[in-house]
């Protein structure tokens, strides 16, 4: 499926309901973006350590504030490529990102220590995996639950705020599968 045709499968705010807005997409680059304490991660690079997308060639993404609560947010990542490729890429990245329950990333000159914890995966789709990263920086931390559930030759990855991740999934797997 082309990056086009997966845009057109990614959530509205009309799905979501009146809270939500969509953020508007800034170019994510993650090249000043160094690993520390997690040698699995180090090798797979800078975007993927510090949550960014994944390396596939047909993608779509979307991101959503909601105004029900202080700063929360919800994303989600949607993915083409055969389903063996699908497989092997979220798996070798949420493995090593949860192999590492917890290292820091520098980005920039600002230091991020990332703590991660494997959850049990939604009965969603043909594979599903799940993790709970907490983000500490500045004395603050930030809570991101991230989904992602394989369906055929799509992937979706759903992150943000714990409760509407859970609330959402399956409401962005039904639209990501049929377009509907």
């Amino acid at each position: 499926m082309s990056s086009s045709e997966l845009a057109g499968r990614l959530l509205a705010e009309a799905d979501l309901g009146q809270d939500y807005t969509r953020k508007p997409e800034k170019t994510a680059r993650h090249d000043d973006v160094t690993v520390i304490g997690c040698p699995s991660l180090e090798q797979l690079g800078g975007d993927a350590a510090a949550g960014g997308s994944l390396d596939f060639p047909n993608k779509a993404t979307a991101t959503f504030l909601y105004s029900g609560s202080t700063g929360s947010e919800i994303s989600e990542e949607l993915y083409s490529d055969t389903a063996p490729k699908l497989t092997d890429g979220t798996k070798r990245i949420f493995d090593a990102m949860t192999g590492c329950p917890v290292y820091q990333v520098v980005i920039g000159s600002k230091p991020v220590k990332i703590s991660t914890q494997k959850l049990a995966a939604p009965a969603l789709g043909d594979e599903a995996w799940s993790q709970l990263l907490t983000f500490t920086a500045g004395g603050q931390d930030s809570i991101v639950k991230q989904t992602a559930v394989r369906t055929g030759a799509v992937l979706l990855v759903v992150s943000g705020a714990p409760a509407l991740v859970d609330s959402h999934v399956e409401k962005a797997l039904a639209k990501a599968s049929t377009g509907n």
